[in-house]
Parts: structure tokens; sequence; C-alpha cells
């Protein structure tokens, strides 16, 4: 193939993820089509999964290994890279061996087997454990020729070539619930329908968007799942990271200032500093509580936190959450416009040594006795109303290029992206009729026009 055709078709592979919408489903969802349109020396898939009780790539690759490959190599194809792996854990057996087949096809790719800790999706640390490369803080994987996709994303990258749109997502629903399950939803289908699935709502649980280690309180049941939520977890209101979760700064601080023993244990554990980041946790908490001038690359080394919570759930034997204070310093600093602008370090010798075993931290978390299977459901589940965010990645919100009463197909453009901005196409994911646009999201109804 010529140099001039092979940037053709690379053209037009990002050219139709673009069209999908497709976004990083496995993290803050960054739009694809902008990645794939990046040269890189190798694409790594990250099939880690390594947030306790979620299920939903493993099932995923272990299903669909012919079109997470297919969605490998054209991800390859797109940024010209020479090398593609698929990096999961060892004790993914049924994934290993629906996989293999199709890797030992091509000489360019490669299973990469990882130890069963956390947090191994972290894709800098997946970078690391996979190719020895280390991502400089501050910085993207691009900067050393990686591009890191999630199962999902690349699923749906290979979907995007043969024209299908994102119009779901599949994720666990897992927890203190009646029947875990992994299955697949329209987007916008809400999150209370959701948990119906898994057999309903307690006023005796609280509940968890995302995995029990990164995700976030949810506060309203009736908020949609998106093109990037990772999963649902039911657990009791008084469980350990229930009532983590619901504490303030303020408290956090407040805890901090009176029992911080400045150990080093959150710092020594924290898989960023392990391998040359400069952060230190057990800094920022000092110099937050003291007011701490000092060296303001300590300060602006928040920006560099991945917020795996290692430091709060794992490290601190008080209860203190460097983790939560990093989020607020991030906040504020990129307020201002801040960037962290310091070098990487040297690796920590001990670091692979020091990283956490799962099966620890499960027990620490308090969640053995929710751990349990989610089998994957086949059936997509079909909802009478969706809410479609307009901003469900990074970027500017799409611009509605519906009105309210227009009847729209499954799969049809209801969202544009905004005139050279950065941002991700929605379509609808139900066949049915809008029935109110506001500046955050669309609603459509089953059925005809609207009443």
């Amino acid at each position: 193939m010529s140099g001039k055709m092979s940037e053709i078709t690379m053209k037009e592979i990002s050219a139709k993820v673009r069209e999908a919408g497709v976004v990083g489903a496995g993290g803050a969802g960054f739009p694809t089509h902008v990645k794939l349109s990046a040269q890189a020396e190798t694409v790594i898939v990250n099939a880690a999964e390594c947030e306790p009780l979620l299920k939903t790539d493993q099932q995923l690759a272990a299903l669909y290994p012919e079109v997470l490959v297919k969605g490998l190599t054209l991800a390859m194809e797109a940024t010209g890279a020479s090398k593609g792996m698929v990096a999961l854990k060892a004790k993914y057996k049924d994934t290993v061996a629906a996989l293999e087949p199709w890797i030992k096809k091509r000489s360019n790719l490669e299973l990469a087997i990882m130890p069963d800790i956390y947090p191994a999706g972290d894709e800098v640390i997946t970078i690391w454990l996979t190719t020895g490369r280390r991502v400089p803080p501050g910085g993207i994987p691009l900067n050393i020729g990686v591009v890191v996709n999630n199962v999902q994303t690349l699923i749906n990258v290979a979907r995007a070539v043969e024209g299908i749109p994102v119009t779901t997502r599949t994720l666990t629903v897992t927890g203190a619930v009646k029947n875990p399950i992994t299955v697949t939803v329209p987007i916008g289908t809400s999150i209370r329908d959701v948990f119906q699935l898994a057999g309903g709502v307690s006023k005796e649980l609280a509940y968890i968007n995302g995995g029990p280690m990164m995700g976030t309180l949810i506060t309203d049941l009736s908020a949609s799942v998106t093109k990037t939520t990772g999963g649902l977890i039911a657990l009791p209101k008084d469980h350990m990271l229930i009532q983590r979760k619901q504490m303030t700064v303020d408290n956090i601080l407040r805890i901090a200032k009176t029992v911080c023993e400045q150990c080093n244990f959150c710092t020594e554990l924290c898989p960023r500093h392990m391998i040359g980041h400069e952060l230190s946790p057990h800094k920022l908490i000092r110099a937050v509580n003291y007011k701490s001038i000092g060296d303001p690359l300590l300060i602006t080394s928040a920006l560099t936190c991945s917020e795996c919570g290692v430091c709060e759930a794992y490290a601190c034997p008080v209860g203190i959450s460097p983790l939560r204070v990093n989020v607020a310093l991030k906040a504020e600093l990129r307020a201002q416009g801040i960037k962290y602008q310091g070098e990487l370090g040297k690796e920590d010798p001990m670091a692979k040594h020091r990283l956490i075993p799962s099966s620890r931290l499960m027990d620490r978390l308090r969640l053995r006795p929710w751990y349990k299977e989610a089998p994957l459901s086949l059936e997509v589940y079909e909802p009478d109303e969706v809410n479609l965010k307009l901003q469900q990645h990074i970027g500017a919100p799409a611009v509605p290029v519906v009105k309210v009463g227009d009847v729209v197909r499954s799969g049809q453009l209801i969202g544009e992206i905004p005139a050279g901005a950065l941002g991700a196409k929605v379509h609808a994911s139900i066949d049915g009729t809008v029935t109110q646009i506001t500046p955050q999201a669309i609603t459509i109804r089953k059925g005809g026009a609207a009443k």
C-alpha cells in the first residue's frame, strides 16, 4: 500500500470514529477520534479492569474477541503504530483463552499479562507494567509514543468503521443488589432503571457510580447513564466506603491536622510517586495544613494525581484522605490556569514490590461479601424514555440539531460538535419523539409525536 493510500485510510478511520461519537469508555471520555489522529508507536488495550467488583471489560473481551482485535488493528492503522498489545490479568482465564487465537494471527500483536494488582487499570501504570516506559508527570502517553484505549472503546471503534454510532453502554451492576449482572442499556437510561434490572433499590443502601475506589456517590437515581458510566455499585449506607465518600474536605483537613503523623506511607505506596513522579501526598497534607508555600512545584504536583485512592483507602493508618485534598488543590490550580512543570525522577527500586494485591485491597475495603459473579446479559434493555446529556466527554457540549416534537430513530444524530471545538457527537439511543431540550440534555420518549 502506498504512503498516500495509508494516509487516506488513517484519516478515514478517524473520521468514521468522529461520526460515531466514540469517546474513551474507561475514563473521562476523551474524544477517541482525536487520539486516533495522532501518530504513535504502540497501541495498548487496557483490559486490566482493576477496580474491585467490576467485570465489564473482561466479559466483553471474552465474548467479542474478534471485534476487539479488529478495533485494535484499526487504531494501529490510524495512528501508524507498529505494535499492539492487550494488557490484562492472568486471572481472566476465559478472556485470555478467547483472545489468544486472534492475537496469534498477527505477528505485531501480543497479550501482555499483568499481575493482579491495583491500580493496574491506571493507563500510566499499565504502560509501565507492559512496556517499561514511564509517562512524564503532567504528560500523556503520546509523549512516549503510546496510545491507550479501553476494551469498550475499541469495540466501539470497530463498530464505528461499520457505520454504527455509540448508542449503548455495557456496565456491571453489583454490590448489595439481589441479582448482580452486567447489562447493556441505551445511553440516557436512568440509573434507577438500571438498578431495577439487578433487583431494585432500597432505602438502606447508598449507590456509587463507577468503581469502589474511584467512583462517586450517586445523589440522584434519576440521573442517566452516559458513554463513560463504568459501573453501578450498591452498598449499605453505613459501609466505610460510603462514609468516606460523604466526608467534606473541611472535615478531612481537620482530621489531618489532628492525627497526621507524617509516616510517609501514602507517598511510599503512591503508584505515581513510585515510578518517578514528584507527587508526595504526605508533603501536600503538610503544606496545606500549615500553609507552607515552600517549593511551588510541591503544590502543583497535585495536578499529577490519578485519584486512584490508594493513599486514602489503603495506605493511611489513621483515616486521612490525601486524595480529596489533591482533588481540591487540582480544582483550584486549574481555575487559575496553573500547570505542572516538573521532571520525571528516578523509579523507586522497590516499586514492583509495593504494588497492592487486589485480594488484599478487597479485604481492606470490606467488599468480600459482595464479590460475586455478575454474568453478562445478551439482551439490550429498552426503556420508555432516555435523557441524553450533551456533554458526556471532555470538551465542549454537543449542540442540538433536533427540536421538540421531532421523531427520531436510534442512531440518528441529535447533537453536533461545535465548530472548531473539542467534542463528541451524540446520537439518539431509542426510537421515539424528542420531548424536551435543555442546555444540558435532550429527552426522547418512545412513541409518535409529542402530546
